[in-house]
């Protein structure tokens, strides 16, 4: 019997377009192995809600390959090592794999590579990362001459089907039971709400898929609706691999009417891949050092602020419905995403990073290039992102966007409210007792971030 090879699984929990695990299914018995490894992220390492969804997306992924005669090795430590350690209890020489991009896992498929025969392949992409250039052979920092780019090698390879026999190692080597990583909220058990949102695993992912396309053409309009069910809600499934962007291309190009704006999403995704390869320390550094030295909040009243926008106690409707849909379902609606990291930053004047690593612990599709890059767009702070000097006024914002229903259902203090009051209770008078005061008024929180600004020019 040939020599069994490593199938190293992370963001890639799937069984169909896994190029890793085809190219490994050729070579001989495959062991597919995930690693819980929280020391080579160090303070990337998964946040809670992250960590919610992993457990189930694992037990998803381990069933799936049982049906086919197979299983999911589980082990906990550095993946370099634990691959190293692996591979001599099973003879394993070889390891394949899905390329990954955040810095820490370039640094770990080199460390590993120096040890044992890895080969990465790619499809966690529409394209590879990098490989889409300017005409003078440089990386894109722009979106928008990026998508054009991008879109001239669309549609993407069509992925192979999942493999219909995986075959197995002579002996298997332990596993660790996933219930003892303890990955589940218990006391208290925060997440209660997760499971009637979402279901995880590859399954849960095609089901969204098939729910969303038939109203895919109405994207465009939908997306900026909160009260609508217009979102894909696809983006933890993409996240973690359980499908992939190729498979969700494919399936928009056989939907009635213009899917375009959907597809640029999708590429966003590749986009904000680019930019981390680019700038690896993206979600921690200006993209425009010129606002390094703003003169962001802090002390004890700024602390008040921040504590008010996670509980979504900030007296703007908007803007406390999605953070109180975030912390109920790990997911908020994207118009809103941007109403309310826009309020932290520009009414609050609080460092865009506080908010993302609020995002990156409560967010269940918290990704490391995509919450970067999104929350330096909205603080201006970015390569390619909105200025500085544009602030959202979320009260205009979310009568615009028609976010009545959607206010009513996560703050129900304001549920009886009529569509003209329910965006600013107080201009009409109609503040319930047991919904606060804006904590900041629009005109004020705005002069104060334009004076702030004006003091780094």
């Amino acid at each position: 019997m040939t020599d069994p090879v490593l199938l190293w699984l992370r963001r890639d929990l799937r069984l169909s377009d896994q190029a890793a695990l085809t190219a490994a299914a050729g070579e001989g018995p495959v062991i597919p192995v995930y690693v819980l490894d929280d020391e080579t992220p160090r303070h990337r390492r998964m946040g809670g809600a992250s960590r919610w969804w992993l457990h189930h997306s694992l037990r998803s992924l381990d069933a799936g390959l049982r049906a086919k005669g197979s299983r999911l090795i589980l082990r906990q430590g550095k993946s370099d090592e634990v691959l190293a350690e692996l591979a001599k209890e099973t003879g394993a020489t070889r390891v394949h794999c899905l390329r990954h991009y955040e810095p820490w896992w370039r640094n770990a498929e080199k460390t590993v590579a120096k040890s044992l025969g890895l080969v990465c392949h790619d499809g966690n992409y529409l394209l590879p990362p990098g490989s889409v250039t300017t005409g003078a052979g440089q990386p894109y920092k722009i979106y928008t001459p990026f998508w054009r780019a991008l879109n001239e090698h669309m549609p993407p390879a069509p992925g192979a089907p999942e493999p219909h026999i995986i075959p197995t190692p002579e002996h298997w080597p332990k596993s660790d039971h996933l219930s003892d990583w303890k990955l589940l909220p218990s006391k208290p058990d925060w997440a209660g709400g997760f499971g009637r949102e979402w279901t995880p695993g590859e399954a849960g992912g095609a089901e969204r898929l098939d729910h969303f396309i038939p109203k895919a053409a109405h994207y465009d309009i939908g997306r900026n609706l909160p009260a609508e069910e217009s979102s894909s809600r696809l983006s933890p499934h993409l996240h973690f691999g359980e499908i992939s962007p190729a498979t969700v291309w494919h399936h928009s190009l056989k939907a009635e009417g213009d899917t375009t704006t959907f597809l640029k999403e999708i590429a966003w995704r590749d986009y904000a891949q680019n930019v981390i390869l680019q700038f690896p320390d993206y979600g921690k550094t200006n993209g425009r050092p010129a606002l390094d030295d703003l003169a962001w909040r802090t002390g004890a009243e700024a602390d008040a602020d921040l504590k008010a926008w996670k509980t979504g106690q900030t007296g703007y409707p908007i803007v406390d419905a999605g953070m109180r849909q975030l912390w109920t379902t790990g997911w908020m609606h994207n118009r809103v995403r941007m109403i309310a990291a826009s309020f932290l930053i520009k009414h609050l004047l609080i460092d865009w990073r506080v908010g993302e690593q609020w995002f990156w612990d409560t967010l269940v599709d918290a990704d490391y290039a995509s919450n970067s890059v999104n929350w330096q767009w909205t603080a201006g702070t970015g390569v390619d992102s909105n200025m500085f000097v544009r602030i959202m006024a979320p009260l205009s914002q979310s009568e615009k966007f028609a976010a009545g229903d959607y206010i009513r259902e996560w703050v129900p203090e304001l549920a009886g409210l009529g569509d003209d009051a329910i965006h600013d209770p107080d201009a009409f008078g109609r503040r319930p007792a047991a919904y606060p005061a804006k904590i900041i008024g629009h005109r004020e929180a705005r002069e104060r971030a334009l004076a702030a600004v004006r003091q780094v020019k």
